[in-house]
């Protein structure tokens, strides 16, 4: 039986969300999709990339997950500063569970927690802001937003 379902999002584009109530701690789903470099992912992003839309999910050893090729519905899951799902790295693949008690009907979110690089410029601020609407919203899906130089 399905527990998520991707429909369209009042915080950006599509979105995933619970079909039924997911329990805090309940693993939802795993974040699929072709397991390659961060060089080939990025050059393919860059040629056949959807506009405002990334699937990429980077690994601990260096590779990297390209949710735009064989990926499934996680990778509709949007950012909020305040989430309500977290990302969990296990034996080299990412699993969606639920920090909080998510009801039926109510969208998934998750902290990309994004590193952009050393140069943070308005473009990139810009690029990367936060559409969470949260009252603790940090206004950005970047990790730690340093000042611009």
């Amino acid at each position: 039986m399905r527990r998520v379902s991707v429909r369209r999002s009042p915080v950006h584009g599509k979105g995933l969300f619970a079909i039924q109530q997911l329990r805090a701690g309940e693993r939802v789903l795993e974040y699929k999709g072709e397991l390659t470099s961060w060089r080939n992912a990025l050059r393919r992003h860059r040629r056949h990339g959807v506009a405002g839309h990334t699937f990429l999910f980077g690994l601990s050893d260096g590779r990297v997950i390209d949710g735009s090729r064989g990926g499934n519905s996680a990778r509709w899951i949007n950012h909020a500063c305040t989430p309500n799902c977290e990302a969990v790295e296990d034996g080299g693949r990412i699993f969606i569970d639920a920090l909080d008690t998510i009801a039926a009907g109510q969208e998934l979110f998750i902290d990309y927690l994004l590193t952009v690089g050393d140069l943070l410029d308005e473009d990139v601020r810009r690029q990367y802001a936060c559409q969470c609407r949260a009252a603790s919203c940090r206004g950005s899906m970047i990790a730690s937003v340093a000042s611009v130089e």
